[in-house]
């Protein structure tokens, strides 16, 4: 149980997920790695006719990807993507490469 607030909740809360370290990769993908320590790679080209991502369609742009404050951002804080969406979308990179 947790309590937050002075209200009780069932189980416990979930870490806040923060990157730890961001490479873009060729095709437009970013090789991440997560405070958990999981490591995943996240296939952005799906996004990139999105509208707040165009900017990102030069390559040049996306591979100046960095990190501030645990987030994957571009174009000075411009543009970002959440930390849970590269989690839940990313591929393990153990299951791409099983040891």
């Amino acid at each position: 149980m947790t309590i937050i607030n002075d209200i009780a909740y069932a189980g416990e809360p979930e870490p806040i997920l923060k990157i730890r370290a961001v490479r873009p990769l060729d095709d437009y993908r970013l090789l991440v790695r997560f405070s958990t320590d999981e490591i995943k790679i996240f296939d952005f080209k799906p996004l990139l006719y999105e509208p707040a991502f165009l900017p990102l369609q030069d390559k040049t742009v996306f591979d100046a990807v960095y990190i501030d404050y645990g987030v994957p951002v571009w174009r000075d804080g411009e543009n970002d993507i959440a930390p849970e969406k590269l989690y839940t979308d990313g591929v393990a990179v153990d299951q791409l490469h099983p040891v």
